[in-house]
């Protein structure tokens, strides 16, 4: 599994947990709340509801910038 964490180091993923945050998989961008990130799965709460995505699918996770 190959994830781009558009982040300084790795312990800055943790940090964006409760955030809003951009998550880029498949060619689609989710946008949400950062609630859990997992080996296997991220998940984020958006306004119409949860949304759960593969690790092995996400090319980055970002802070939303406003």
């Amino acid at each position: 599994m190959c994830i781009i964490w558009e982040t300084q180091k790795e312990t800055d993923l943790i940090d964006l947990i409760g955030k809003i945050v951009e998550v880029k998989a498949n060619d689609i961008t989710y946008t949400g709340k950062l609630v859990e990130v997992g080996e296997t799965e991220v998940h984020l709460e958006s306004e119409l509801g949860w949304i759960v995505i593969p690790a092995e699918n996400i090319a980055f996770i970002r802070e939303k910038e406003d």
